[in-house]
C-alpha cells in the first residue's frame, strides 16, 4: 500500500460576488489539511476566469479582511482538461481529489461539480444536482415546502416581468406584509440582499437584487432568532450542536458587513441557547433537509425560531464558508471534530462518493439485460 501524500487542489476565488470570502475560505481549509497525508495544491480563478496556480505561503500569510484579500495574477495557468503534455495540465500535475472552496455563482450552483464528474476528479460537496439547487433560494423553498419542511412564506420576482408589470407584481407583494427581505435568487453572504421596512423602498431594493440575479426572492421578515446547525456526511448524514448568531449591526440583520468586515457586527453563541428538545428538532430538520435537497459532503441548515417555538428553515448552503468567522467548522469544532479532521473527513467522504459513482454501469446491453433479467411473461 502506497503511503504517499494524496494532492489536494483547493480551488478558490471565482467570478461570483463572493470572490474574497471564499479566499479566505480556502486559507482556512489549507491550513487544516493534515500534512501527513495531504499535499495542498492552491488554485485560484481569478475573476476574469483564468485559473492560476497559487502559492501555499502567501496564502497563509494573508490577512483575514476581504477586502485585502487578492488572486495572484502572475501565477502559472492551469487546466484540469487540458491534455496532460501541454504546461497547463503540467504546472498542476495530478490530483487525486478537490476541495472546491468556491462560494456563490458559478463555483457553488453545480457549474464546478458537472466539470469535476467530467474529468472524474473527486470533490468535496454536493453534486451537481444538489449544489444547483441549494444555490437557487426559489427551487430550494419550493422542494422543502412540498417536503412538508417549514420555510417562511415567500414569493419570486423575475427581472423580465417585473420590468413589464411593476404595479400589478408590487400589488402582489403586499400580501406579504411588511417589513421584507429581498434577495438575489443565487448568491450568498448575504450580498444584494435589502431589508425593506417601508413599502416605498420595495422597487429599489428588487432592481438590487436584478444587478446579481434574474430572479429574486422576496420573503416576509421573521421575528425570531437565527440558528445554525451543520451538517456532515454521505449516506448517513449526521448534523452538530446548533449555534445562534445575534446581529448588533446597524444594517438589522446578517448583512455582508456584519458578517465579514464590522468584528462587532455580530456575536456567535456556540452552542445555542436552546432546550434539549429544540436541539434535537434542529438537528433532526437539518439533516431532513440535507437528504431532501439531494444533498453530500457537507452543508449548513439556518433557521428561524419563533417566540412560539416554531422553526422555520431559512435556506442551506452547500459549500458553507471555512473563514475564521463562519459557522461550519465552528460548529463542528464545538461538536467534537477539530478543523484538521473535519477538512480530512471530507476528503475520505468525497472519495468515497466518488469510488461508489465509479461503480455504477455506463454501458447498457440489451443481450447483457436479458441474461441478468430474464424478461416475465406478461
Amino acid at each position: 500500500m502506497s503511503n504517499r501524500r494524496l494532492r489536494i487542489g483547493v480551488l478558490f476565488g471565482g467570478r461570483s460576488a463572493e470572490h474574497e470570502v471564499s479566499i479566505l475560505s480556502a486559507r482556512n481549509v489549507i491550513a487544516a489539511l493534515d500534512p501527513a497525508r495531504f499535499e495542498a495544491v492552491p488554485i485560484g480563478i481569478a475573476r476574469d476566469g483564468r485559473w492560476l496556480l497559487q502559492s501555499t505561503e502567501r496564502l497563509l500569510c494573508d490577512k483575514g479582511d476581504p477586502r485585502l484579500a487578492r488572486i495572484d495574477a502572475a501565477g502559472p495557468s492551469v487546466s484540469l482538461v487540458a491534455p496532460a503534455d501541454t504546461a497547463a495540465r503540467s504546472a498542476v500535475g495530478k490530483l487525486d481529489a478537490i476541495f472546491p472552496v468556491l462560494h456563490g455563482t458559478q463555483g457553488e450552483d453545480g457549474s464546478v461539480q458537472g466539470l469535476l464528474e467530467l474529468v472524474g476528479i473527486p470533490y468535496v460537496g454536493a453534486g451537481v444536482l444538489g449544489s444547483a439547487i441549494g444555490m437557487d433560494k426559489d427551487v430550494m423553498k419550493r422542494l422543502l415546502r412540498d417536503a412538508g419542511i417549514p420555510v417562511a412564506r415567500f414569493m419570486v420576482v423575475r427581472r423580465s416581468d417585473f420590468r413589464r408589470e411593476p404595479t400589478a407584481i408590487l400589488r402582489e407583494i403586499e400580501s406579504l406584509g411588511c417589513p421584507l427581505f429581498v434577495k438575489p435568487a443565487n448568491l450568498g453572504s448575504s450580498v444584494g440582499i435589502s431589508r425593506v421596512i417601508a413599502r416605498g423602498q420595495l422597487p429599489a431594493a428588487l432592481e438590487t437584487a436584478f444587478d446579481y440575479d434574474l430572479k429574486a426572492v422576496v420573503e416576509e421578515a421573521v421575528a425570531g432568532r437565527e440558528i445554525e446547525c451543520s451538517v456532515l456526511g454521505n449516506d448517513a448524514p449526521v448534523a452538530s450542536i446548533p449555534g445562534e448568531i445575534v446581529v448588533t449591526h446597524a444594517d438589522g440583520f446578517y448583512s455582508y458587513d456584519a458578517k465579514y468586515l464590522d468584528d462587532y457586527g455580530t456575536t456567535l453563541k456556540i452552542p445555542a441557547p436552546l432546550d434539549a428538545a429544540t436541539i434535537r428538532e434542529v438537528q433532526r430538520l437539518a439533516v431532513e433537509t440535507f437528504r431532501t435537497l439531494e444533498c453530500s459532503g457537507l452543508a449548513r441548515v439556518d433557521f428561524f425560531l419563533r417566540a412560539d417555538g416554531q422553526l422555520l428553515v431559512n435556506e442551506i448552503n452547500t459549500l458553507p464558508g471555512f473563514t475564521a468567522v463562519s459557522m461550519y467548522p465552528k460548529l463542528w469544532a464545538a461538536s467534537g471534530v477539530p478543523p484538521q479532521e473535519l477538512v480530512t473527513r471530507l476528503i475520505d467522504l468525497a472519495i468515497e462518493r466518488h469510488e461508489h459513482r465509479s461503480g455504477l454501469r455506463s454501458v447498457f446491453s440489451l443481450r447483457t439485460a436479458r441474461s441478468e433479467r430474464p424478461l416475465q411473461a406478461l
